[in-house]
């Protein structure tokens, strides 16, 4: 098998959340090797989304088991995978 990498967008649950703090509580609950980068990405409002790029397996699940870890971080509303790509 072979390693895909994803891009997870990241919603807060409010413009007041601390980013610093979400960013190291994201590389905190992934795997080792998982975590590549995160960006900030202005949403609108003072509400700023993270784009947060792992490296996973593509083997059955792929991104669930990172993207129920983030989802399930206090301070974030909602984790969605805006593209995958397989790695060469």
């Amino acid at each position: 098998m072979s390693d895909v990498v994803a891009i997870l967008k990241v919603m807060p649950e409010s413009p007041d959340v601390d980013l610093d703090a979400l960013k190291e509580s994201v590389k905190s609950v992934l795997n080792d090797g998982e975590f590549e980068r995160v960006e900030e990405e202005p949403i609108g409002f003072g509400l700023v989304a993270l784009n947060v790029t792992i490296v996973v397996d593509d083997g059955e699940g792929g991104t669930e088991p990172a993207e129920q870890a983030i989802a399930d971080l206090d301070e974030v509303q909602s984790v969605e995978v805006t593209d995958v790509r397989r790695l060469m």
